[in-house]
């Protein structure tokens, strides 16, 4: 598991694009508009790979979302970093209080599993989005045995 500092601005995933001589992510509108960082500031830049060797051959990559509902998209309010049938790998690093696993994806969002154990790497469907929390149920898990 990667220990996340308290100093944590912001969390997202992006490309690394090519131009030229040069590589360029972009930071999502949201970011910035909801405060996290502000332009023409300077950040320290981590870079964590999506794909690890646990990872499943039939997972889809994780994508930035956008901000698609018309009436927040403005507004400042940062959107949820889930959609609703995305699959996503994920690693439980706790359990809730009725004994689900959770799991934390961009800017500490909660993902809800049933089922999961802390340590677990399953892959996962997003079933239910919510404005702090999503439940999810596994399509596909890590080679553990049930």
């Amino acid at each position: 598991m990667v220990e996340v500092p308290d100093a944590l601005s912001t969390l997202f995933s992006a490309r690394v694009e090519t131009d030229g001589d040069r590589y360029i992510v972009e930071i999502p509108k949201s970011e910035v508009s909801h405060g996290a960082i502000s332009p023409g500031e300077t950040y320290r830049v981590g870079l964590l790979s999506q794909v690890d060797a646990s990872s499943s051959a039939t997972a889809q990559p994780q994508t930035p979302t956008q901000d698609t509902d018309p009436e927040r998209a403005d507004t400042g309010v940062p959107q949820p970093p889930v959609d609703e049938g995305e699959i996503r790998n994920v690693t439980i690093e706790s359990l809730g209080d009725q004994g689900d696993g959770i799991a934390k994806v961009e800017r500490g969002y909660v993902v809800i599993v049933p089922d999961g154990e802390p340590g677990d790497s399953p892959t996962v469907e997003i079933e239910t989005v919510q404005e702090n929390v999503a439940f999810a149920s596994v399509v596909d898990n890590d080679g553990r045995t049930v």
